[in-house]
């Protein structure tokens, strides 16, 4: 596995390293020790599917307060998604800070989000299928989120959304 920090320190871009013989490759995509050695957290408590009919669908800006909060890895196994993530930790040299990526069936990257990171994405796909391994399980008490586009972090989306559930729509701004 081949880790890249992204722009929001302790969230990483994670690439495969394929074995190929005839039969076509062999990877290996869950290495806790990697994790761990990366000061990152390998707990697995919950994994999640997602499946998107339309490109244009947004999901996010969520997240899960303490002490529910969650580390995320999400990879996309069909399609395509623009993911974005926002620093929430008031701690941090990139609070309200956001950084994306795209995640591809095609280019099999992985994208890990520590606690205290906003997730949403995009589809630039219609079929778009994301795996997501959480390290705490869903809480419905711990449960946030905060608005797509909130003026707070400037978020470049490739697109306004064509389909989002009231709910997303509804987050919170943090700007007012």
């Amino acid at each position: 596995m081949i880790f890249t920090e992204t722009r929001i320190p302790g969230a990483w871009l994670i690439d495969i390293k394929p074995i190929h013989d005839s039969r076509g490759f062999f990877a290996m995509t869950w290495l806790p020790d990697e994790l761990t050695r990366r000061g990152l957290n390998p707990a697995l408590a919950q994994c999640n599917l997602a499946f998107n009919t339309r490109r244009g669908t947004l999901r996010g800006m969520h997240f899960q307060q303490a002490p529910h909060a969650q580390a995320k890895i999400i990879r996309v196994t069909s399609g395509r998604l623009l993911d974005v993530i926002v620093d929430l930790r008031q701690d941090s040299p990139t609070f309200r800070h956001w950084d994306a990526v795209e995640l591809t069936a095609e280019n099999r990257r992985m994208l890990y989000m520590p606690e205290g990171i906003a997730h949403g994405y995009i589809t630039l796909a219609d079929d778009t299928e994301a795996l997501y391994f959480a390290s705490a399980p869903w809480a419905r008490q711990a449960e946030s989120g905060v608005r797509w586009n909130d003026p707070a972090f400037g978020i470049a989306w490739p697109m306004a959304p064509l389909v989002i559930s009231d709910k997303d729509a509804a987050w919170p701004l943090v700007s007012g």
